[in-house]
């Protein structure tokens, strides 16, 4: 397993990770009707550059399994916004947790000092891939995201440049 940069080529295999709702949740609710539009949302907001690091977490085949990202990357107070998400059949064996703790490990490389995320508060996995990956608990945002006509408070983390680094091997990274 490894990250590396999204690839419009990966574009059939997002779309079929858009089945399932946990992950449609993360790509904007709905799955993707077509390989073509899956792309697009790659080309669009999976870019890999100064501003977003988009991550595709990979197997040994070069299959997608997951995504990690670090977004809204802010130069002048140094923060960015952590989000991840795994398909059904890679979750469970601490891969989320070691894509994200090598996301940060990118993300304090690039100079950053602040990483944020949040999770759904009736989400106790991603709490637990969050405390894991050395995101300490914050506070929670009422009615924060809203999916269809539902709305879900968020349980907030953070992780500073000079907070303990956590003791989880993060997963490796490559450029192609």
């Amino acid at each position: 397993m490894h990250l590396r940069p999204w690839s419009t080529a990966d574009a059939p295999l997002l779309r079929g990770a858009s089945t399932d709702p946990e992950v449609a949740r993360q790509l904007g609710g709905a799955p993707f009707a077509d390989d073509a539009a899956a792309a697009a949302f790659i080309a669009t907001r999976y870019r890999h550059d100064e501003h977003a690091r988009n991550w595709a977490v990979v197997d040994a085949t070069d299959t997608v399994v997951g995504s990690v990202s670090a977004t809204a990357i802010e130069y002048v107070h140094g923060t960015a916004w952590i989000s991840y998400w795994l398909t059904p059949a890679a979750r469970g064996h601490g891969l989320a947790t070691r894509a994200v703790v090598a996301a940060a490990d990118d993300a304090f490389a690039l100079g950053l000092h602040r990483l944020e995320l949040g999770h759904r508060t009736n989400n106790p996995a991603s709490c637990r891939v969050a405390n894991r990956a050395g995101f300490v608990v914050e506070g929670t945002e009422r009615e924060r995201l809203r999916y269809g006509d539902e709305r879900f408070d968020v349980e907030t983390h953070a992780r500073l440049a000079t907070d303990p680094v956590p003791d989880v091997e993060p997963l490796p990274r490559s450029r192609s």
